[in-house]
């Protein structure tokens, strides 16, 4: 019970940053090139010493999860050049409108919310103390869940109101994680790959769509202030996860 009532925590932390990423579209560029350095950040400082950090515990294979990772990115590669019909040249990033690319983006954050909650229960079977670790450290990025999942559907050009739809989903998936995770039992193995493998779609939603879209909308006189966002978006990652890890 104690999982599930901390994973409300993350609702609420998860809805605060997609209302502000709502709020504040008209200045999405700023959003967005601090959004880039989240992403950086959660897969170097959160998810790659996670799964080291598995690995070293549980005596697993780590190459595995970096062959997942690469497959997460080169996936969604291809399903961004085939499936979702990406025919502009990359000299004419500004004219893109994939609404399915921000909806897969948005999705693949929201698994990652899942396993979130995933986590919180997880820890809990382990102690309370590390239950509660856990769900701290995953209240203190939530906010930027939520920034990023409405960032990605806004810069994929969908709807506030469909952006709103994933937002809710994105904060509801922490607590069905959490809720489940209670009653079953997940390998660590296949979590590892799963971690390696979501850490692939973010550097792929990072380096190739979000960071570029910033730029775009941005006039030249402002690349100094977005690339220190993007530093700022990582630093912010590395301090949270100092702090709480």
């Amino acid at each position: 019970m104690t999982a599930i009532l901390l994973s409300f925590a993350t609702f609420v932390s998860t809805l605060g940053g997609g209302f502000f990423a709502l709020r504040f579209r008209d200045r999405l560029h700023l959003i967005l090139s601090f959004t880039a350095g989240v992403l950086l950040g959660v897969v170097s400082f959160d998810i790659i010493p996670e799964i080291f950090g598995m690995a070293q515990a549980h005596g697993l294979d780590a190459d595995k999860a970096m062959v997942a990772l690469v497959g997460g990115f080169l996936l969604f590669h291809v399903l961004e050049k085939t499936v979702l019909i990406h025919h502009a040249h990359e000299t004419q990033y500004a004219a893109h409108r994939h609404p399915r690319a921000g909806v897969l983006s948005a999705l693949a954050l929201i698994g990652h919310s899942f396993m979130d909650g995933v986590g919180i229960g997880l820890g809990f079977q382990v102690s309370q103390s590390v239950g509660i670790a856990v769900a701290v450290a995953v209240i203190a990025h939530d906010f930027c869940d939520g920034l990023n999942t409405v960032s990605l559907m806004l810069v994929n050009r969908n709807s506030s109101r469909r952006a709103l739809v994933m937002l809710l989903l994105d904060a509801a998936a922490p607590m069905l994680g959490a809720a489940i995770a209670v009653r079953l039992q997940v390998p660590d193995s296949v979590l590892m790959l799963y971690l390696g493998f979501f850490a692939g779609f973010l550097l792929y939603i990072g380096a190739a769509d979000v960071l570029p879209e910033a730029h775009s909308q941005a006039g030249p006189g402002l690349t100094a202030g977005l690339f220190a966002l993007t530093c700022l978006g990582a630093a912010l990652i590395f301090a949270v996860t100092r702090v709480t890890g």
